[in-house]
């Protein structure tokens, strides 16, 4: 999916260095393209959503999908609020398109200085939100999980309390990565959700035994220390950022910041609402909540991959051409980033639809995470799978608005579309269950996604009219035929079922569905094999 490259025609000194192999994008200094970001970071998200399939692998074979991982799961939710609305979800964000005005400057002191008093001013706010939470635990999961018994209660606040300091962590780490991001060095960036996951894995390995339930949140806590925090801090290091002991609410920068960011505190996305609006209703359903996230972490593995992979490495560079005012350049490759986006989505969809049953059932069966659990996951994933096109679109397009230094009418339309998704959400769990809320999160993503395209449409930003609409067809057109093919082996090539069974059915329902795919994408004229077959080479 071709990104803009880095607008700045002059040559890198590692580009006039002499080769060092064809890896030394590898390299901690190396300065990126978009396309060699959107590489590392795919690669990235897919050995972290690999490892996140192992991590939710373990928990469902040591814990289930019951009363202990619906709390566990629910816990994330209170230090998740505080991340989102004190530094708008990701620091980074508001970050980059304002440290990208510094560096052009060659400002770089001026920059450090504003990264510090950004740093000093939001620990002392997330610091007393904090401390705030940890006494509101009681009182905010009796009202966010209605239907968590007294017993299950009290675990969820025990480990929300836990987990609370972690966003004090992330935002630390947030902040030190636009220092990286903002130079085009992803490297860090490719690592720390690998050193995350691990945290929580090693926590459970070694202290579930003595610990539980909680070995995994102690793991969470270990894993952003040393992922998000210290490595991004290790980098900005390496870059000779230096730290300033000063906090200064007066200063420009943080003045700038704060209008950058206030839009995305007070505003809230669907993207992130989704899993409050569900946890609220699947409170009620013993096993709702841990069915439903196994569901997301499944989804979330190709999700990574094509939306935010893309979207995170595509921020630097779609800031960087509206900060020089290339206005078409800027349009076109947005457009064309969401139309690569959602062609290999609806590919990938189509075989995630189709191989759903083997998928759930060789991931996550086994231990205390039975058939009827994967039969459920199974259900509720390929509901969602629908989506995935949307989901990796509205990344692209929240980020364009981003890169214009634009977070107020992302954040308006985001939280208009949210509070009218939730009588959505309670009417489709009534009548269907969970299932509905699934269905729910499908219809919320598209509303979600086509606002933010009208809206950059009407701002004259980026047009609709500029989606590569014959590929979009061609994609289509391919995914069906690719569905069909892995489908008509899942139902009835005759491959007992068990472990190995499901490898043996992926195979071949995979090869079912890659020849069409790669003969329909051939024959129509796609530009998508063309492009693979010459980034391999």
């Amino acid at each position: 999916m071709p990104l803009p490259e880095d607008p700045n025609p002059l040559p890198t000194p590692e580009a006039l260095a002499p080769s060092r192999g064809r890896f030394q994008w590898l390299r901690p200094s190396h300065t990126h393209t978009a396309f060699s970001a959107t590489i590392l970071l795919m690669a990235s998200s897919l050995l972290s959503g690999v490892m996140g399939l192992v991590r939710s692998k373990y928990i469902a074979y040591i814990f289930g999908a019951g009363r202990l991982t619906d709390a566990y799961n629910a816990a994330f939710q209170m230090p998740d609020m505080i991340s989102y609305f004190l530094v708008g979800g990701v620091a980074s964000i508001a970050l980059i398109t304002m440290l990208s005005r510094y560096r052009e400057s060659g400002d770089e002191a001026g920059a450090d200085r504003a990264l510090s008093i950004v740093l000093n001013a939001m620990l002392v706010a997330l610091g007393a939100a904090v401390l705030a939470g940890e006494f509101l635990a009681p009182f905010y999961t009796h009202y966010t999980f209605p239907g968590f018994d007294r017993e299950q209660a009290e675990l969820c606040t025990s480990l929300t309390r836990l987990l609370l300091p972690a966003p004090l962590f992330f935002f630390g780490g947030g902040v030190f990565a636009s220092k990286l991001l903002v130079r085009k060095i992803f490297l860090y960036q490719a690592f720390t959700p690998l050193i995350y996951n691990l945290g929580i894995i090693l926590g459970g390995v070694f202290l579930h035994r003595r610990y539980g339930i909680y070995s995994l949140a102690i793991g969470v806590l270990a894993g952003v220390v040393f992922g998000p925090f210290g490595l991004n801090f290790i980098g900005a290091k390496r870059l000779g950022f230096r730290y300033h002991a000063v906090l200064n609410l007066r200063h420009p920068a943080f003045r700038e910041w704060l209008h950058l960011s206030v839009p995305l505190m007070i505003g809230f996305s669907l993207v992130t609402a989704d899993k409050w609006i569900y946890n609220f209703f699947a409170s009620h359903s013993t096993g709702g909540i841990s069915h439903l996230t196994y569901a997301k972490t499944l989804f979330a593995a190709p999700l990574g991959m094509l939306g935010q992979a893309a979207g995170a490495a595509s921020l630097p560079f779609f800031a960087s051409l509206f900060s020089q005012r290339r206005l078409a350049d800027f349009a076109g490759a947005v457009n064309r980033s969401v139309t690569r986006i959602i062609a290999v989505s609806l590919l990938v969809g189509a075989w995630m639809m189709a191989l759903s049953l083997p998928l759930v059932d060789l991931l996550f069966r086994g231990g205390h995470f039975n058939l009827t659990d994967a039969a459920d996951t199974s259900h509720y994933f390929v509901i969602l799978v629908f989506s995935l096109a949307l989901w990796a679109a509205q990344s692209i397009y929240a980020r364009a608005f981003y890169a214009a230094g634009n977070t107020m009418t992302p954040a308006i339309a985001g939280s208009v579309i949210t509070l009218l998704s939730i009588p959505v959400y309670r009417a489709l769990f009534h009548s269907m269950g969970i299932a509905g809320l699934a269905f729910a999160s499908d219809v919320g993503i598209l509303a979600h996604t086509l606002t933010l395209a009208f809206l950059l449409n009407r701002n004259r930003l980026v047009r609709i009219s500029g989606l590569e609409g014959g590929e979009l067809a061609r994609s289509l057109f391919a995914a069906c035929a690719g569905f069909a093919g892995a489908y008509a082996c899942v139902r009835f090539v005759p491959i007992p079922h068990g472990h190995l069974g499901d490898l043996a059915m992926i195979a071949i329902a995979t090869i079912a569905w890659a020849l069409p795919v790669w003969a329909i994408l051939t024959v129509t004229g796609s530009t998508l094999p063309q492009q693979l077959r010459s980034r391999r080479a």
